[in-house]
């Protein structure tokens, strides 16, 4: 017998200050996060076309995790250093070897695997770590530089 959660996250989140969010949700509530990712990320600093292409990539990422993770997922957002990091975990099947070793664009008449491919495109990084127990996609976007106030 144990204690373990099966659903636990997959890796280790900050606590505190930097941590900005940290969601379960599912098909019902993808629209949602990716409002709550926009607010985050602009009160982050983001803003004009870097914010909707992190946000974006946030959708896409939650979007693939209802598709093809097991119906559900967590979504954690926060601030480390001068980036601005969002992890999606689920607990589907995984991504099989071929997607994941995948760089290119996909051909403009494929009907799926667009949605790491732009998760990718939009962000400065993407980590992904994916086995039989699920997937973990880390995207980061640096933070535009505070501009300091003339005294």
């Amino acid at each position: 017998m144990t204690n373990a959660d099966p659903d636990a996250p997959r890796t280790a989140m900050p606590l505190g200050p930097s941590l900005l969010v940290a969601e379960t949700f599912d098909q019902t509530q993808v629209t949602q996060l990716r409002h709550a990712a926009t607010a985050y990320a602009y009160g982050a600093g983001l803003r004009g076309q870097r914010l909707d292409d992190f946000v974006l990539a946030v959708n896409e990422l939650t979007t693939n995790a209802v598709r093809h993770g097991g119906g559900r997922g967590v979504l954690r957002m926060w601030r480390q250093g001068g980036s601005l990091v969002c992890e999606v975990s689920d607990h589907g099947g995984g991504i099989g070897a071929r997607l994941l070793g995948a760089r290119g664009r996909p051909a403009p008449d494929t009907a799926g695997g667009w949605g790491l491919w732009l998760a990718r495109e939009l962000s400065d990084t993407m980590e992904v770590e994916s086995d039989g127990a699920g997937t973990v996609v880390r995207i980061t976007t640096i933070l535009p530089t505070p501009h300091p106030t003339p005294d």
